[in-house]
């Protein structure tokens, strides 16, 4: 007998190389329906396979990320045998599952796919599914591995299989199809009921462009056909709220070739918004204790040298800037920190001044090939709402609590409301992605693990997602669209201290060294503001957006008494403004609607005589006839309720 521990702590026992399906029925029919993959010790196993000893066991259904990853990887080994059976002699590289779906990339030789191919590819997957073929894993000897592929005449997989030890390699078979494979499937193939061809792309093999340029076939899969008509809905209105789209119908930034690609330019709607943005983290920044500091947009190599950024990220930086004096070279700054960390080394500190709170919205610049770059999430020049503490031990867990407090009043103000926190830690099978001691490094992580045990955090731990210098608390927020994206981090750093070499003197009269918390809530400007406009759909918080109000008269006659309310409005800091033009209150209307203005007035022969306005909201039509006053206090009521004064 074998003893099975389930999440919830329960242990129940079984006959050994009994299966998770066994398991999954032990518990409920219901559940034995639903599960399709399973991990056992942390380690992905088919839910057919032999459980051999006492362990931990997880079962997952559609609902659950993993089994999601199980269903599109079983997904892409069908859409992979449908290529094989359309083209033969196509030759199959790599098919993980993704986000969103799953791809395949695959040398077609000199057979040409386009999306006129795609229905046939979908028809032939469902052929395959409705078959109900199991998954089954075998394992296969290095010999015999490569004598299979190099029979096929397929190199890549040939080139994979050389990179892998003997005794470590297996296959997974369904219906008349093999590939090489690690595991991690559903039971059968009949599971999957629906599937859609996305796109296809160009893909370099490994990613080497001066390797032979593939064919990556995009397709996403679901248990349901309604799920896939619910998918491609949002789909359809991820197009609409897409920020690309929706910053250039508002007017907030645009890019220019002659400028460079990822510069982007901000236009005057767009600067005054993201002034606003700046100002809210400033006023709450300032009640916090922080401190404004301005670095340079440049640094000498030896400052980033010192830093360890050059050593990390030296290859997507831009390239150094020499000068005429001979060795001297200067980078674009890719980080705030290195510099922030010479702003207090300026002077020697005591036990008594700490903590030292600098704040700073500082450009940085990054190379971004030039097919990563995407609007404003992707860009290579971007502001960071960057902050550095620098404290006492003893300050460290209340400092790291209080910057907790701070990115969720800027999270939470901004509509933010559903979202998990990631303490993301080193991993420590690889320690030569990081600089600094394995000791400091855990004791950061346990002060990142208590400080948001305390504050009651949802929290999840995900090894290797640190940063190189320290680990750190990131905020993984779920948009309208339910996906999920990470804005604001925190990171506690021991490193950077050493390196430079930061120190204050303590109540003992001696030197010690300061813990350096880094901290950004939004992240940065360009990607929280594409993030924003996707987000809310352009229908930015009151207090944010560029025009509060526009006021329409409806005719010539009524502009005088329009000029009036503007100023009144004024005078209340409303920000508003008239739409003089000679047209139709019909267009106006429809315009302002388009522009997502949150209120439109409109004055006429009965308001100006009656010293009132009639209100539209936006996208809720009329909403009747008040007095400017009375108006204006409703605005200020609303900005109130959304925006609470940090820590009031």
């Amino acid at each position: 007998m074998i003893k099975i521990t389930l999440p919830d702590g329960s242990v129940k026992e079984f006959a050994a190389n009994s299966t998770p399906m066994d398991v999954a029925k032990s518990i409920s029919e219901g559940l034995a329906r639903n599960v399709i993959s399973a991990k056992f010790n942390d380690t992905t196993v088919e839910t057919s396979t032999p459980l051999t000893s006492d362990g931990n066991l997880v079962l997952f259904t559609w609902n659950d990320q993993e089994g999601k990853k199980a269903f599109w990887h079983s997904s892409s080994h069908i859409m992979a045998q449908a290529l094989e059976e359309l083209y033969p002699g196509v030759k199959l590289t790599i098919g993980p599952a993704i986000e969103n779906g799953f791809y395949y990339d695959v040398d077609f030789g000199d057979q040409h796919v386009s999306d006129k191919d795609f229905s046939k590819i979908e028809q032939k997957m469902l052929e395959i599914a409705r078959g109900k073929h199991e998954f089954k894993m075998r394992a296969v000897s290095k010999a015999d591995a490569l004598a299979f592929y190099k029979n096929q005449g397929n190199e890549f997989k040939v080139e994979l299989i050389e990179n892998l030890e003997d005794g470590t390699i297996s296959f997974c078979d369904h219906s008349t199809f093999t590939d090489l494979c690690r595991g991690g499937h559903i039971p059968n193939t009949g599971i999957v009921k629906a599937v859609k061809i996305m796109s296809i792309a160009g893909a370099y093999w490994r990613g080497d462009e001066n390797k032979p340029q593939l064919t990556r076939v995009y397709g996403v899969s679901f248990p349901k056909q309604k799920d896939l008509k619910a998918y491609l809905a949002l789909l359809e209105e991820a197009k609409k709220r897409d920020h690309r789209k929706l910053g250039k119908e508002l007017e907030l930034f645009t890019f220019s070739q002659r400028v460079g690609q990822g510069l982007p330019l901000w236009l005057p709607k767009g600067a005054a918004l993201r002034e606003r943005l700046e100002n809210f983290l400033k006023k709450a920044q300032k009640k916090a204790g922080y401190e404004m500091v301005i670095s340079p947009h440049i640094g000498q190599k030896e400052l980033y040298v010192t830093s360890g950024h050059y050593a990390k990220y030296g290859e997507d930086s831009f390239q150094p800037i020499h000068t005429p004096n001979e060795g001297e070279e200067f980078l674009l700054k890719p980080m705030n920190c290195p510099h922030h960390c010479e702003i207090y080394k300026s002077k020697p500190w005591s036990y008594k001044d700490l903590p030292k709170r600098y704040a700073e919205f500082g450009t940085v610049y990054r190379y971004e090939q030039s097919g990563e770059l995407h609007g404003l999430t992707r860009v290579r020049g971007f502001t960071q709402d960057d902050a550095h503490i620098f404290c006492m031990p003893d300050q460290l867990d209340q400092e790291f609590k209080e910057v907790i407090d701070l990115t969720l009043y800027v999270l939470n103000s901004l509509g933010f409301n559903d979202f998990k926190a990631q303490v993301s830690v080193r991993d420590t099978s690889n320690p030569d992605k990081y600089i600094g001691s394995a000791k400091n490094w855990e004791k950061a992580e346990k002060a990142i693990i208590a400080a948001a045990e305390a504050k009651g955090l949802d929290y999840v731990i995900e090894e290797g997602e640190a940063a190189f210098y320290g680990p750190k608390l990131d905020f993984m927020i779920k948009d309208a669209l339910g996906r999920n994206w990470q804005l604001g981090t925190i990171q506690v750093d021991y490193n950077l201290p050493e390196r430079f070499d930061l120190l204050y003197k303590g109540s003992d009269n001696e030197s010690h060294r300061p813990i350096m918390i880094h901290r950004a809530p939004f992240g940065s400007m360009e990607r929280f503001i594409a993030l924003l406009l996707e987000h809310t759909g352009g229908n930015f918080p009151l207090w944010l957006i560029p025009e509060q109000v526009i006021i329409l008269s409806l005719s010539e006659k009524y502009e005088k008494y329009a000029q009036k309310v503007l100023n009144l409005l004024e005078n209340h800091e409303i920000r508003a403004l008239v739409d003089h033009r000679n047209e139709t209150i019909g267009k106006k209307i429809r315009e302002a609607e388009m522009q997502k203005i949150p209120y439109m007035i409109i004055v006429g022969e009965q308001e100006a005589a009656n010293e009132t306005i009639s209100i539209r909201k936006h996208s809720e039509g009329d909403q009747g006839t008040v007095t400017v006053e009375a108006f204006a206090t409703q605005i200020k009521e609303e900005i109130a309720n959304t925006l609470a004064e940090f820590k009031s």
